[in-house]
């Protein structure tokens, strides 16, 4: 085995420093190469599924995520007209061993940042470092840093730099532009009064017109009210926009207009649209699943190997289950690196571009597609559009995907003892 083999990982998003964490743990000698000069919490909410949200705990970092998230309770699907479809627990309130939690992406980042360069020092971490140029056979980096350009040459290069991946672009130079899927998301942040339980993720209305919210902190005991995120979606007619487009601050009259009805007895959604300070478009895209994400001595993770649509909650926990699998790959290939990273991707490919293919067909959204067709107007009784099995059915496939199932995230948790101490505290 090398000595302590050097990795370089760029991109110091959630996947990126979980990586590199998880590296650390394990005794690898990590470097992290991001393009900005300084993190700051960008973003909006975000949701991190069990399966994940146990290899953050075995990471130490429970206390942290239950100081800036909330333990999300439920989910709960609802039609147009308000009416509801479908819903069911989630997290410790579902009987997993571990939360689930909603929470704002930049603060998650943030958090991972500062606990890397607490555990692995401040020269781990590399900010306006940004990657040019990687020559994969020799596993050679050109890095620019301000008017300087430099090399480094590690032992293994990891890609968890995005949907614009430098690395991608280089192992797949005419892939091209992400692919849109005519719809545009609009997302934003409002302080108001809690619906439902204060702890509910809510999805509304079909794939051609959706609204997507749920509290990303606790309530505030002053004010009554709690920070909350929510996504409005609307099929659109344009092509997809240029790359400097995306996450463009605009005008509520772009989209609101279309939601101006719908006003629930469990929430408002055009006074939700009202309270946001901004609002941020970003075109709905994701990418095709690759045939391989890389060769030598070079891998892809994240967003960078797998591009999805936010549907089902899974950008950033499938970023950290990736980053889970390829430190045990890595353990289990100690005398062959290379060896090592073929054997992460054939495991987590064809998990990733299946769940990349069931978002474009709305995942476990897919249950209010359903009642659209059967139920366009509404309904006097739910039993006469769907049975309650059928919709067990949609989200259990979904599950089984994306690797919710509870036995298997038991089973994880009691073959580490000292996680399973951890989780065994959790209140």
């Amino acid at each position: 085995m090398i000595s302590k083999p050097r990795i370089a990982i760029v991109g110091a998003g959630i996947g990126g420093l979980t990586l590199a964490l998880m590296l650390h743990h394990h005794d690898f000698d990590v470097q992290i190469f991001e393009a900005v000069q300084a993190v700051k919490p960008l973003g909006v909410g975000i949701n991190v599924q069990p399966s994940a949200v146990t290899e953050l705990v075995a990471l130490g970092l429970l206390a942290d995520l239950d100081r800036i998230g909330v333990r999300t309770q439920e989910v709960a699907y609802f039609n147009p007209q308000g009416q509801k479809v479908w819903a069911e627990p989630r997290g410790r309130f579902a009987g997993y061993p571990v939360p689930q939690y909603s929470i704002h992406r930049g603060q998650l980042q943030v958090l991972l940042l500062r606990v890397v360069q607490q555990r692995l020092g401040e020269d781990a971490l590399k900010l306006g470092h940004r990657v040019l140029e990687i020559d994969v056979e020799s596993t050679v980096l050109k890095i620019q840093q301000g008017s300087n350009n430099y090399l480094v040459k590690p032992d293994l290069i990891i890609g968890a730099d995005g949907i614009h991946s430098t690395l991608r672009r280089q192992f797949f130079p005419k892939e091209g532009a992400p692919c849109f899927s005519g719809r545009m998301l609009w997302r934003a942040t409002s302080m108001a009064k809690p619906f439902l339980s204060a702890a509910s993720m809510a999805m509304v209305g079909h794939a051609d017109q959706k609204f997507v919210t749920y509290p990303i902190e606790p309530v505030q005991a002053s004010s009554g009210l709690q920070c909350i995120n929510w996504i409005a979606e609307l099929r659109v007619d344009e092509v997809s926009p240029e790359r400097q487009d995306w996450n463009k601050q605009v005008s509520k009259e772009v989209f609101a207009g279309a939601f101006s009805a719908w006003r629930f007895d469990w929430l408002d959604i055009p006074d939700l649209i009202d309270r946001a300070q901004a609002y941020y478009e970003f075109p709905m895209v994701d990418r095709d699943p690759l045939p391989s994400w890389g060769g030598g001595a070079c891998t892809l993770l994240g967003d960078a190997a797998h591009p999805m649509y936010p549907i089902g909650s899974n950008g950033a926990s499938q970023a950290i289950l990736d980053a889970k699998s390829l430190v045990e790959c890595l353990q289990q290939n100690p005398n062959d690196l290379q060896q090592a990273l073929r054997a992460y991707e054939r495991d987590r490919l064809p998990k990733t571009a299946s769940i990349v293919l069931a978002n474009r067909g709305q995942g476990p959204d897919h249950c209010l597609e359903i009642v659209r067709e059967r139920a366009p107007a509404g309904f006097e009784r739910l039993d006469d559009v769907v049975s309650e099995q059928e919709l067990l059915d949609v989200a259990a496939r979904y599950k089984g995907l994306v690797g919710l199932e509870k036995d298997r995230i038991r089973e994880r948790v009691q073959g580490d003892p000292n996680l399973a101490e951890i989780v065994a505290s959790i209140g």
